[in-house]
């Protein structure tokens, strides 16, 4: 990747019509902040000091190894005590910025709008949940509902498993909350169409936090270098450093271990107490009533193997995907799955994946309360290379490269500390898209086991050595498994190539779902993968009847290509007078 020199908003800026405020004061630099270079010598070290100092974060060279920060004195302080070298850089301050340079990000509003649109098309498979106000909302002054878009098929019974995208927390982050937004509109255009979209909403649930702070984003949307909320009850009324960083807010382990700030004015200021904040209360309380509890008290107690649920915290910048813990350089007790999960979700954006701690601890944060409140498999995901990520950047890396990432999550919400070990179908297809009822249709997949981004580690690689495949019925319904061979005649590869035929009769006529599945050496199953078949019922042939077709026997009788021939089998029973 070349230079990565992205200019993003200034910190602190005059009277704004936009947002009928008054004029905001610069207590950030009235308490000594400068703008300093960190030069880092590897990408990893990079990436520690990005985690530990992500709210002093202004922009990132890869190329020529150094991040710009906007520190004060107690960062400064840390940067020290970790060996790092400081240099101030005041020509590095940054070019104010507006959204309306930003053709691809959709204001406060506009996802309100365009929310309201999804639910208004798909009644039957979207919702909007009201989980809470913002702070400016919640104190009378204007503000914002926080609402959930929640994703799945209402028709169908559960229980379902979860995922749950949080989306904005930090106002700055432009690209966070349009590419949750672009996630929910690509299950509901694919619904009907698109297999795997379909069985996911029928039998899996989408929850998609969109503004997690609204009242901080609309300051963003103006230009303003703003991460926190708007609590003016901190700092100073009327500072652009006002309000509490709600990704240290949060009730587990918080201000346990130095990972936050007491001063109201800093950019990781974790409020009074935990959930001070509106916003942090009304996450909290919806989360625990979508995700069961699932592990015990203290923190060397394990999720079971079996817990279901994924629940990511979407920010950017960094090209990250990290997990639990943050507050301590200890492993979490179910590290290897989190580790396992986390490097298959790296594969699909190629992001780093890492434990979420740095060069210090960051404690109160989201994913640590997922998992250690609930034992949920959690994660924060770092989007991109900046926090005003440019469009055509969002549009043709940061989208691509993580919508995949999240379809990937939203399968794998069942079993997230099993599956993700298993292999993955990488391709499947059927030889034929319509069949008729009684025909033979062919499957064909590939397999592979070694789907994972083996950066900081790796992850095992194992033969193949099943697959299968289920007709209407998923694996975890009352499907019966019907198994797949090996196209080589043998199962002895991490990637295998594998086919079946699947026998159509006594299929109804319409639209039917094939979900298929591998196993590896060490017993792990992938998550499915499916495709749709069309049957249709077998034409009676024209003046025979059913005397005449009784007597051909079930012949087959070839009406040109493949893809059009019809077979005709012996009834089980004559059809009534009026079919004659």
């Amino acid at each position: 990747m070349l230079s990565l020199l992205v200019g993003v908003a200034a910190l602190s800026f005059p009277w704004d019509a936009s947002r009928g405020a008054q004029a905001l004061d610069s207590s950030a630099a009235a308490k000594g902040n400068q703008f300093v270079r960190v030069p880092f010598a590897d990408p990893g070290l990079g990436n520690r000091i990005l985690i530990s100092f992500e709210g002093s974060m202004v922009r990132t060279d890869k190329l020529e190894g150094y991040h710009v920060l906007y520190v004060g004195p107690e960062e400064i302080a840390k940067l020290n005590e970790a060996g790092l070298e400081v240099i101030p850089s005041p020509l590095d301050e940054p070019v104010p910025l507006r959204l309306p340079g930003y053709p691809c990000y959709e204001t406060v509003e506009e996802t309100n709008l365009a929310a309201e649109a999804m639910v208004s098309t798909s009644p039957g498979l979207a919702s909007l949940v009201d989980i809470g106000d913002s702070w400016e909302k919640a104190t009378g002054q204007g503000g914002y509902d926080l609402r959930v878009i929640r994703l799945g098929n209402v028709e169908v019974a559960g229980p379902k498993p979860s995922l749950f995208l949080l989306c904005g927390l930090h106002a700055r982050e432009y690209a966070t909350t349009p590419l949750c937004l672009a996630f929910a509109e690509s299950l509901l255009d694919g619904y009907g169409s698109d297999a795997d979209a379909t069985w996911l909403l029928d039998h899996h649930e989408v929850h998609i936090l969109l503004n997690g702070n609204p009242d901080g984003r609309k300051w963003a949307e103006s230009g303003f270098f703003w991460r926190k909320n708007t609590n003016q009850n901190y700092c100073s009324p009327l500072s652009s450093d006002r309000g509490a960083d709600l990704n240290r807010n949060f009730p587990f382990q918080w201000d346990c271990c130095g990972g936050g700030s007491n001063f109201e004015c800093s950019s990781t200021y974790r409020g009074p107490v935990p959930e001070s904040e509106p916003e942090t209360q009304a996450i909290v309380d919806y989360m625990r009533s979508i995700f069961p509890d699932q592990r015990g008290p203290g923190l060397s107690a394990a999720a079971p193997a079996d817990a279901t649920g994924i629940f990511i915290d979407v920010h950017s910048y960094g090209e990250l995907v990290l997990w639990p813990w943050g507050f301590a350089t200890s492993q979490a007790p179910n590290a290897l799955g989190l580790q396992t999960l986390g490097r298959k979700l790296a594969y699909w954006n190629q992001y780093s994946p890492e434990q979420s701690i740095g060069l210090y601890p960051v404690d109160g944060a989201t994913d640590d309360f997922g998992y250690g409140d609930l034992g949920v498999a959690a994660f924060t995901f770092e989007l991109g290379t900046a926090f005003f990520q440019s469009c055509s950047a969002f549009e043709q890396t940061v989208v691509p490269d993580n919508l995949p990432s999240f379809l990937y999550a939203a399968k794998a919400a069942r079993a997230p500390y099993m599956s993700p070990a298993g292999p993955e179908v990488t391709a499947l297809a059927l030889d034929v898209e319509v069949a008729v009822a009684g025909e033979s249709v062919e499957i064909l997949a590939t397999l592979d086991d070694g789907l994972f981004n083996q950066v900081n580690g790796s992850e095992p690689i194992q033969a193949i050595v099943g697959a299968e495949f289920y007709v209407d019925e998923p694996p975890w319904g009352t499907g019966f498994p019907h198994s797949l061979a090996p196209a080589d005649g043998a199962f002895d590869s991490a990637a295998e190539s594998v086919s079946g035929s699947m026998d159509t009769s006594g299929m109804t006529a319409g639209r039917h779902i094939i979900f298929v599945r591998g196993q590896d050496g060490s017993g792990n199953w992938g998550v499915v993968r499916a495709a749709f078949i069309q049957i249709e019922e077998p034409e009676e042939l024209p003046g025979l009847g059913w005397i005449g077709q009784a007597l051909l026997g079930g012949a087959v009788f070839l009406t040109g290509s493949r893809h059009a021939f019809r077979r005709h089998e012996t009834p089980s029973e004559p059809p009534s007078a009026a079919a004659e």
